[in-house]
C-alpha cells in the first residue's frame, strides 16, 4: 500500500491541483435493446440489475489514442495550457492501441507535444486513472516541475464476447483526462492518495490470452481465451468487503469523515452496486457523481468522464472536499482526495 500527502504517513500536500477536465465520447450509442439480443437478456432485465440504460462504442476505425486525444484536448483547452508546456503524458489504459509502443507515445505526438515530453502508460484496469492521478502529482512535486495530462481511456468494445451478460451489457468506451499543474492557491488540489494491491484475488477479472503467459494462437482463439472475462458476484463481493473500509480508514487517516465530502466521484462500475456503496458509507445521493446510466462502465475512463461532466456542470465549488474512488481488476483500490 502507498500512502500520499498524509501527516506520519507519507509527504504533506505538494500544491499541485487539477487545472482543467476533458472527456470524449464516441457518437454511436448502443442501446439497451441492441446490447441484449446477443447476450440473450432483455432492455428492462439490464435497467434492473445494471441501472444502465445506453452505452457508447467506437467507431472501426478508432483506438483508445484516438478517444484519448480528443480528451486530452479539451483538458488542454480547459486549463488553458499548450500541449509544448507538458512535462509529462500517462495514459492510464488496459485497452491500448498495441502491445507496444506505449499508448501515451502516440497521444503524445499527435497532441503536440515537446520533444522530450515524458509519456508511458499506467495499467491498473479500472483503478488505472486514479494510480495514474497519485503518481503523476508525486513525479511534478519531486521530479518534473510544470505541468502533467493525465488520460484514462478505453475502447473495450474491442475485448467483449457480446454473447456475455456479464460483461457486454455493461461496458462501454470512452476517455477523459485532467491537466495538473500548480494550485491557484494555498491548500487546494491533491490532498492526499491511496493505492492498494490485492493479488491474490487477481482471477476476479481479466482477459487470459495475449500475453506472454498465453500468447495467441489458433487454440487460444478457438477457446475465447482473448475476451475479457469478470466474477461478477465475487467482483461485487469484493467491493463490499473491501472498499467501505479503505474510504473511511483514508478519510479518518486525512483528518476528514465522509459527511465531510461534496463531492464522491466513483468508479462507474454498475448503477446499483454504486448506489449501495454511497449508502454504506452514508453519503448522500445528491454528492454521488454517476454517468454509469448514459455511458455504462468505461473502465479506466470511468471516474476522468464523470469528473469532467460534473466539473462541467458545476457541481462542485472552490474548497469542495472531492473523494475520488477506483477499484477494479488486479484487483487493486485507487483512492485520490482534492480540495477542488
Amino acid at each position: 500500500m502507498i500512502t500520499t500527502g498524509i501527516p506520519g504517513k507519507g509527504r504533506t500536500h505538494s500544491g499541485i491541483a487539477v487545472l482543467g477536465t476533458g472527456s470524449y465520447l464516441p457518437a454511436r450509442v448502443v442501446s439497451n435493446s441492441e446490447a441484449a439480443a446477443p447476450a440473450g437478456v432483455t432492455g428492462e432485465w439490464i435497467a434492473r440489475k445494471t441501472g444502465i440504460s445506453r452505452r457508447r462504442r467506437a467507431e472501426p476505425d478508432q483506438a483508445a489514442s484516438d478517444l484519448a486525444v480528443a480528451a486530452g484536448r479539451a483538458a488542454l483547452a480547459d486549463a488553458g495550457v499548450r500541449p509544448a508546456d507538458l512535462a509529462l503524458i500517462m495514459v492510464a489504459t488496459s485497452t491500448p492501441d498495441s502491445p507496444q509502443p506505449p499508448t501515451a507515445s502516440v497521444v503524445a505526438d499527435r497532441l503536440g507535444a515537446a520533444p522530450g515530453t515524458a509519456a508511458f502508460d499506467v495499467n491498473a484496469v479500472c483503478s488505472g486513472f486514479v494510480f495514474a492521478l497519485t503518481a503523476a502529482e508525486r513525479m511534478l512535486t519531486d521530479a518534473a516541475p510544470g505541468y502533467a495530462l493525465v488520460i484514462g481511456a478505453d475502447v473495450y468494445s474491442r475485448i467483449l464476447d457480446p454473447t456475455d451478460r456479464r460483461t457486454a451489457v455493461l461496458f462501454g468506451d470512452g476517455a477523459g483526462a485532467v491537466v495538473l499543474g500548480p494550485a491557484p492557491e494555498p491548500g487546494r488540489g491533491l490532498l492526499a492518495g491511496r493505492l492498494a494491491g490485492f493479488g491474490a484475488d487477481r482471477g476476479l477479472i481479466g482477459v487470459p490470452a495475449g500475453g506472454s503467459r498465453l500468447p495467441a494462437s489458433a487454440d487460444t482463439l478457438a477457446r475465447g481465451l482473448h475476451w475479457f472475462r469478470m466474477d461478477g458476484r465475487g467482483v461485487r463481493e469484493f467491493v463490499e468487503t473491501r472498499l467501505p473500509e479503505a474510504v473511511r480508514s483514508f478519510l479518518a487517516d486525512a483528518g476528514f469523515a465522509p459527511g465531510d465530502l461534496a463531492g464522491f466521484v466513483p468508479h462507474q462500475a454498475n448503477g446499483l452496486l454504486l448506489a449501495d456503496l454511497a449508502d454504506r458509507l452514508g453519503i448522500p445521493a445528491a454528492r454521488t457523481c454517476t454517468t454509469v446510466e448514459e455511458y455504462g462502465n468505461t473502465g479506466s475512463a470511468s471516474i476522468a468522464v464523470t469528473l469532467d461532466r460534473a466539473a462541467r456542470a458545476g457541481r462542485f465549488a472552490a474548497g469542495d472536499l472531492v473523494l475520488l474512488a477506483g477499484f477494479g481488476g488486479g484487483m487493486a483500490i485507487g483512492l485520490a482526495l482534492l480540495r477542488w
